[in-house]
């Protein structure tokens, strides 16, 4: 069973174990918020609302909110147990094999890149809606995909690529920087709660389920990837104090503030105007634009494009990493691990990358780049779960320095969680999905199984 091959656990373990622990329950929840507030409040809430759940977009937001929780308690254990500086491919190869190893990341790449693309076009929205208010006008034309009217979203593509190139350089992402973001980022939400809390019509939330409980659930399916900034939290395991104390604070603590500010943006968005008229990739500046309220508009726009573009430039740079990973460990042509002397950077998989994200935002509209994000997501989170348990089974003496509660109930609530809702998604995104395996799988067996490095030092 040589596709079951793994690395040696203590290989990634100790290779992390001199990392200082400074991290406390606070700069984890920090993290957390700073991650996770991005596209799911300033884009998905209004797309979630007007295509699937209506004004009961907020019940959405808690359904996901709890899968959330289940699968990052679960995350932590795993980053905790073989290698917190890692992804989920990273750990996934030392405890659960090459094959599940690959899945997992063939599975985070399309995650990340179309979530890339997704904010992307989110961003293009908000960055429009500034310039018409400053007076300057996009032409429709050079901000849709062709299938909703247009020719193609610039913006989106140029963020892409001037992001590309930022990285490329050699860029920096420091917790200070994230601090700011944070910042602007909520001060932007606590002024649009504030506007809207005078303007909402109770009317318009009436009916509260114009779609049933399956269009909650739909929702919840499809604003899923809002959540994934819990990642950065999980994967922090070996540079924070008291990690069995302060981790499930900062997961936890992360999303209760989260979900409650979805929960909150989302009521008194469906609030102050008519759900079907948020499918839009601006819906909060749009709502607000709508109220008569431009300044308002305007700083919001602010906000939602400082927090998109950190968003975006983090998802960038984990998006090149883990192809980085795969690459040197064997699994795809040394072209995507090699790094730039003068920069060290790898600056090929930077522009790869960058050219395939760009395309993708700039002729895909919105509402399909985010379910295929959601369904990468979701299947990648599912495995994740199922590693938690198989570890306490297969390796129960491992040292855990966090272990996920009640397992293995817990990562089987996360499992059943994840799968419940992708049985919600499209049968068009299903077939997309099952495609990209299927390709994964072409790929993995007449490449990466033959041209792996461990295969050269080791077969299990």
């Amino acid at each position: 069973m040589r596709i079951f091959r793994t690395k040696p656990i203590h290989e990634d373990v100790h290779s992390t174990t001199d990392l200082k622990r400074v991290l406390g329950a606070v700069d984890l929840i920090f993290l957390g918020i700073g991650a996770t507030i991005g596209a799911g409040i300033f884009v998905l809430t209004g797309i979630a609302a007007a295509n699937y759940a209506g004004p009961a977009v907020m019940l959405s937001f808690v359904v996901a909110g709890i899968a959330v929780a289940f699968t990052a308690l679960s995350y932590a254990e795993l980053a905790t147990t073989i290698g917190g500086a890692g992804s989920a491919y990273g750990y996934s190869y030392a405890g659960l094999g090459e094959i599940v190893a690959w899945m997992i990341g063939w599975m985070l790449l399309l995650e990340y890149a179309v979530a890339i693309s997704a904010v992307s076009v989110g961003w293009s929205g908000y960055v429009s809606n500034g310039l018409s208010v400053l007076g300057f006008q996009i032409p429709e034309l050079f901000t849709k995909a062709p299938s909703h009217g247009g020719i193609i979203n610039l913006p989106a593509m140029v963020i892409i690529l001037l992001l590309g190139g930022l990285l490329a350089g050699g860029a920096k992402i420091s917790a200070q920087l994230n601090a700011i973001m944070v910042i602007v980022k909520v001060a932007a939400i606590l002024l649009f709660i504030g506007v809207a809390l005078f303007h909402v019509n109770t009317q318009y939330w009436a009916p509260f389920m114009p779609f049933g409980w399956q269009g909650v659930m739909t929702g919840a399916a499809s604003i899923f990837f809002a959540y994934i900034g819990f990642d950065a939290v999980s994967t922090a395991a070996e540079e924070t104090e008291n990690p069995q104390r302060n981790l499930p604070i900062g997961i936890l603590g992360s999303l209760a503030i989260c979900t409650l500010l979805y929960m909150l943006v989302a009521a008194l968005l469906t609030g102050i105007v008519p759900y079907p008229s948020l499918d839009v990739p601006s819906p909060v500046s749009d709502s607000l634009l709508q109220l008569g309220k431009t300044w308002a508009s305007g700083i919001v726009s602010i906000g939602a494009i400082a927090g998109l573009t950190t968003v975006m430039l983090v998802l960038y740079f984990g998006l090149t990493r883990i192809l980085f990973a795969i690459s040197r460990d064997g699994l795809l042509p040394p072209f995507f691990s090699q790094v730039n002397k003068k920069t060290k950077t790898p600056v090929r998989v930077i522009i790869f990358s960058g050219i395939v994200m760009a395309v993708i935002a700039a002729f895909t509209p919105l509402d399909k780049i985010v379910e295929m994000t959601n369904i990468g997501t979701l299947s990648a989170f599912s495995v994740v779960c199922a590693g938690v348990a198989v570890l306490r089974y297969t390796q129960p003496n491992l040292s855990r320095p966090f272990q996920t509660p009640c397992s293995p109930i817990v990562p089987i609530l996360g499992i059943l969680s994840c799968v419940y809702l992708m049985i919600h998604l499209s049968k068009d995104t299903w077939v997309r999905f099952l495609i990209w395996i299927v390709v994964g799988l072409i790929v993995y067996f007449i490449y990466s199984f033959r041209h792996s490095k461990l295969a050269c030092t080791k077969v299990n």
